[in-house]
């Protein structure tokens, strides 16, 4: 599925975190959303990433945003991920798997981040890693493409303060 635009509806979920506890993109409503999805648990770049959301987390909640996480690795991967680091705000399991048991994330492919990745010659399907801010009507105010990590969530962060405007 494409990309979700801004001004268009974000995809509903109902996702399990890093504790078991579901969250659904209705919760919400009322109230900005960080939805930032990365490729894998404790890896480099998806470990300075998620660092940096958690280093502003305090300037997010000022800003009324919430921020969430997503990836597909189970609840448990998730738990070990956000205890190593520190990791406060919801890490959502998008871990539903196929028939031959490959990974097959459903909110990925609705937000249009699930793609066919290339690495030393070979193919594979993989998160894109894409920030949406979507705004507390349940819209995509913002999205953000092939994200650069250095710098990323303090570009957010402004997005959401301005949201907030």
């Amino acid at each position: 599925m494409p990309l979700i635009n801004p001004g268009k509806k974000a995809p509903a979920f109902s996702l399990k975190d890093q504790d078991g506890n579901t969250h659904k993109l209705s919760d919400y409503a009322g109230t900005p959303v960080i939805l930032f999805f990365y490729p894998k648990d404790m890896t480099s770049g998806c470990t300075d990433e998620a660092c940096q959301f958690q280093e502003l987390l305090p300037k997010f909640k000022r800003s009324k945003a919430q921020v969430l996480a997503i990836s597909i690795l189970p609840p448990k991967s998730k738990k070990k991920f956000a205890d190593k680091e520190g990791l406060t705000y919801p890490l959502l399991a998008d871990d539903r798997v196929n028939d031959n048991k490959k990974p097959d994330p459903e909110i990925a492919q609705k937000y249009g981040v699930w793609v066919e990745k290339s690495m030393y010659g070979n193919t594979y399907m993989g998160i894109d890693r894409t920030t949406y801010l979507i705004d507390e009507h349940g819209k995509v105010a913002q999205r953000w493409d092939k994200v650069k990590v250095p710098g990323h969530a303090e570009e957010v962060l402004a997005a959401a303060v301005a949201l907030g405007r």
